[in-house]
């Protein structure tokens, strides 16, 4: 009985349902045939009608089947066909010059510093017919370059191309870029182009070493131009690194398009707010680079680099305790670093007092050229730092690395005129020790730890930032810029090496890196890239107190007497007999102990009284190989003794 009743009412609710659809579409056509006969009658064609008679839709006849707009294929096979196409986009975007194997053009690119090593940063890149200079930077001395301040690179490869050399480009400001451009331009004459920060502080080398006339060579740039530059169309990309104004470099030429990262970290929240151009990476890398220079220098280092800005939170919380005054240390060409301590001085109520010529120079260039607005009211001279209260008082320095000759050095062995390390004084390293300077700076840590002051120096993880990407960022360089060829630079071997491995990770064929070395000359064009040859490569010294080179044989001596002594033997000699008038005398550095020298001395000339009873005639009328005889004497019983070799100075006299 139930289930009669439920087929009944289901039956009538079906009649209902066709009622209903019936009397709607019967009520749709009356109200369009009413409409029709209006307009059929209305011989003035009444536009309000026409209107209404437009909006009412005619009706469509229900599909159960969608459109196919790629016609009548299964689903399934539309399916395939949409992700094949989609892995083409895919690799049309990831790899723009995956199958470019043009050869016609090539460009050949030589490293003359920079590789293998912390600094000295010099590139050079041509074509058959025109060259430029990226960079020409300085690095600094080891332990045994003794009485060498500063080491830039050997120029002789310039010297072989410079009828083809049209310009020097400059990355950014900071010395191991543009260190020796001052020694470069006591030789060559080229047009520079850089910002008109990089040019301010190379401004003030010049100034320095006398070459003010250089400055006719200067071309302040303008970001996102192409300068047109030989065979080569440059543009200078605004990046973030750890000094102001700092640029990538795009460089077109008829082989590609070559990528110079320069030194970078992607900081989205910089000082300046001016945070890296990544747009204009991107927009070349679309087009398709042919090959990218990056950044190695801290390719061990995981995630990202913090921003500049995190300094200020440790700034702030040390200024916030300091009883007395306040002592910071940190690179020179770091103006955002010395802003953000004075920014936050001026919130304590403090007077600034800037000391150090580097120091000094480079912050008022920069408020000169209007990268940075301070009020020169704030400041006050070393001399006048006595007159303010402990607590009224910052000082910002030179010295971060331990310079023998920096403001800090000398105020921490108590050698500066004006300012002495007080206990009550808040000393604040906000640097990270380059290479070779890690014993510098600690002997200045403990100068200053003996004299009873704070220092904050790596124990704040926050007290400063690098300036170089760390792995996720040079991902992000590599992912944006999409090279067919990669070259890792600006570090030593390690990095390179490891930034090689991200590189891969990245999506770069292995085949397509190189490792490059000081010298190496690279040839590229669309179809590969190897190595040609090599060119020769070094360094000079220069003695930066009076801006001169040393020349390399002084080092050489310098090293020898450090590390083995010398030993310097006057004597006379009766050529007859063969006999020594009287006991030479021995003077000797380096090798034995003073009260083991009349010893020492007494060995020596046994020695060399057996070494002439059986010399030749010939050897004692010839002076310079009766010297060269005693040297190698005298060596070799030193060295049976004390296992040294050391430099030995004969004076004989044959009477």
């Amino acid at each position: 009985m139930s289930e009669e009743i439920k087929q009944n009412k289901s039956e009538i609710q079906a009649d209902e349902n066709i009622v209903a659809r019936n009397s709607k579409k019967y009520k749709y056509k009356r109200k369009r045939k009413s409409l029709e006969n209006s307009i059929k009658k209305d011989d003035s064609n009444d536009v309000q009608k026409n209107e209404e008679l437009k909006q009412t839709p005619k009706k469509k006849k229900n599909k159960n089947i969608p459109t196919n707009l790629m016609g009548n294929e299964p689903w399934q096979v539309q399916m395939s066909k949409s992700i094949e196409a989609n892995k083409i986009i895919h690799e049309q975007r990831l790899y723009p010059l995956k199958f470019a194997n043009n050869a016609e053009h090539k460009l050949r690119i030589t490293p003359i510093g920079g590789l293998g090593e912390v600094g000295g940063n010099m590139t050079v890149i041509e074509t058959n017919k025109d060259a430029i200079i990226i960079d020409i930077g300085l690095s600094f001395p080891d332990e045994s370059m003794h009485g060498v301040d500063i080491v830039i690179p050997d120029f002789d490869y310039i010297r072989k191309i410079k009828d083809k050399v049209r310009a020097v480009l400059i990355t950014h400001a900071h010395e191991d870029h543009i260190g020796a451009v001052p020694y470069f331009y006591k030789e060559f004459s080229f047009p520079l182009y850089a910002s008109p920060m990089a040019l301010g502080m190379i401004s003030n080398k010049f100034e320095e070493h006398g070459l003010k006339n250089e400055r006719k060579n200067f071309r302040p740039i303008e970001k996102r131009k192409i300068y047109n530059i030989g065979d080569f169309d440059i543009e200078w990309i605004h990046i973030t690194h750890s000094v102001i104004d700092a640029s990538a470099l795009a460089i077109a030429s008829k082989a590609g398009t070559i990528l110079h990262s320069g030194d970078f970290k992607i900081d989205h929240t910089p000082i300046d707010n001016y945070p890296s151009d990544l747009n204009r990476i991107a927009y070349y890398g679309d087009k398709g680079i042919l090959c990218l220079l990056s950044d190695s220098t801290n390719s061990y280092k995981e995630g990202y680099t913090k921003s500049e800005s995190s300094v200020g939170d440790t700034f702030d919380n040390i200024f916030l305790r300091a009883k007395g005054r306040v002592i910071m240390s940190t690179f020179s060409s770091n103006i955002h670093r010395v802003y953000q301590a004075i920014t936050y001085g001026l919130k304590y109520g403090r007077k600034i007092c800037v000391i150090g010529r580097s120091m000094e120079r480079n912050l008022y260039t920069t408020m000169e050229l209007g990268y940075i607005n301070l009020d020169r009211k704030i400041f006050i001279d070393a001399d006048e730092v006595s007159k303010h209260k402990d607590n009224e008082v910052l000082i910002v320095t030179t010295g971060s690395q331990g310079e023998t000759m920096s403001a800090l050095y000398r105020m921490a062995t108590d050698e500066h005129k004006f300012i002495k390390i007080k206990p009550s004084d808040q000393i604040i390293i906000s640097a990270k020790a380059i290479p070779g300077n890690e014993r510098s700076i600690s002997a200045v840590l403990d100068y200053l730890l003996k004299a009873g002051a704070k220092v904050a120096y790596q124990e704040f993880s926050e007290i400063h930032v690098s300036g170089h990407a760390n792995i996720e960022e040079q991902k992000l360089m590599l992912c944006l810029s999409k090279p067919k060829f990669f070259l890792p630079v600006h570090g030593e071997y390690n990095h390179i090496t490891k930034h090689r491995q991200t590189a891969i990770r990245c999506g770069v064929n292995e085949k397509n890196i190189y490792l490059m070395s000081n010298g190496d000359q690279i040839e590229l064009c669309q179809k590969y890239m190897k190595r040609v040859g090599t060119v020769k490569t070094g360094k000079v010294f220069v003695d930066n107190q009076i801006n001169k080179q040393i020349a390399d044989d002084v080092v050489i001596d310098r090293q020898k007497l450090a590390d083995n002594g010398v030993v310097v033997i006057i004597a006379q000699l009766d050529k007859s007999n063969k006999k020594l008038i009287q006991k030479p005398r021995v003077l000797s550095y380096g090798i034995v102990a003073n009260n083991q020298n009349n010893e020492f001395s007494k060995e020596l000339s046994e020695v060399l009284s057996h070494f002439f009873e059986n010399v030749k005639d010939e050897i004692l009328n010839n002076p310079r190989i009766l010297e060269a005889q005693i040297r190698q004497v005298l060596r070799k019983h030193i060295f049976r003794k004390i296992k040294k070799y050391p430099t030995i100075v004969p004076t004989v006299f044959v009477m």
